[in-house]
């Protein structure tokens, strides 16, 4: 089958008027033509692009769709989440998760960083329908978190239990965020598998850094809400990502998602402090949450290796890459669609 479009994306850039695509019946790209082929070409009005990769999802909370309001800021939005997680039958559970994963595919995603607390999403990666690369959170912000570090472990051997040689599947133990996730455990994670990648929420919120520069604001009372004793905690007087960063291992491969109120000199120091490093937007649940993007064209200028995220249905009206692109294009038109189809 031939095919071309409106305009055809490869993935990098553009493509030359009137390429056209060859493609088998089961669907591969067998080649591209840019000077003209023989034969029946049907063509598209609309563009043509490469599936589309969903940097950092959380399947696992597919069924909290609507569950919790919009604009609550970060840390009230989390005291939700907490609270009212597992407020649903197991049957609920599963079939939201399944449409959430059947949406994807229906939206032009071939592959998911997803987010997991739980070996809830075995079943998902079972049916390897699309490539994932589930990230296991530990959580701890204790100063002996190992009890915390061997649960997260104890996921990740599951899910590599099942793990493929087609290569569709993967996965790493990673931290949370930096004010769920004491030093202590940031050392246990770097330790174990030096060849993962790392994906972390980062500055999401300002609570963040005001608790790493002074010890205040909002993420305390989630601490002391939550019964953590954080007495053992020392403010660094610095940004977040400017402490934590020592704490891992400069040749990680990096993914920073949502970077919402990330400055200049975060970003500076993180593209010299790190060898592989992705900066993860996912504006729609940034809007959702805290009702603000990062600041994109500033992130463009200091030359941010970019990638697209859904976050969960939790905190996301879909799962689509397509949608946060939209809502880029609409708060910053001046980025290009040939980038924005990029990243």
């Amino acid at each position: 089958m031939l095919l071309t479009a409106t305009r055809i994306h490869d993935g990098q850039k553009w493509l030359p008027d009137g390429t056209v695509i060859e493609v088998a019946d089961d669907g591969s790209i067998l080649a591209i033509h840019t000077n003209g082929i023989a034969g029946e070409v049907q063509h598209h009005d609309g563009n043509i692009a490469p599936g589309f990769v969903n940097a950092h999802c959380h399947m696992e909370l597919s069924h909290m769709k609507g569950k919790i309001p919009e604009h609550t800021g970060l840390i009230p939005f989390l005291m939700q989440v907490n609270g009212t997680r597992n407020d649903f039958t197991e049957e609920d559970k599963v079939k939201a998760r399944q449409q959430a994963y059947d949406h994807m595919l229906q939206q032009g995603i071939v592959a998911v960083g997803d987010i997991a607390n739980t070996a809830d999403t075995l079943d998902l990666r079972g049916q390897h329908r699309m490539h994932v690369h589930t990230f296991v959170e530990a959580i701890g912000f204790t100063e002996t978190p190992q009890r915390q570090f061997d649960y997260a472990m104890a996921v990740y051997h599951a899910l590599k239990a099942q793990e493929q040689e087609d290569k569709l599947l993967r996965q790493s133990i990673v931290p949370h965020a930096p004010y769920s996730v004491s030093r202590q455990l940031f050392q246990l994670i770097d330790e174990f598998d030096k060849g993962a990648i790392i994906s972390i929420h980062n500055q999401e919120t300002e609570a963040e850094g005001l608790y790493y520069n002074n010890k205040t604001g909002h993420v305390q009372t989630l601490l002391h809400t939550i019964g953590i004793n954080d007495d053992f905690f020392q403010p660094s007087g610095r940004p977040s990502l400017q402490t934590y960063g020592e704490w891992l291992s400069g040749d990680r491969n990096m993914m920073l998602v949502h970077n919402t109120f990330s400055t200049k000199e975060d970003v500076r120091y993180a593209q010299q402090r790190y060898a592989q490093l992705y900066w993860c937007l996912c504006p729609n649940a940034n809007q959702y949450i805290e009702d603000r993007l990062p600041d994109i064209p500033m992130l463009m200028e200091q030359g941010a290796t970019l990638c697209i995220g859904t976050d969960s249905l939790s905190s996301n009206h879909e799962l689509s890459v397509l949608s946060e692109l939209r809502t880029i294009k609409k708060t910053y038109p001046q980025i290009d669609w040939e980038d924005l189809l990029t990243w």
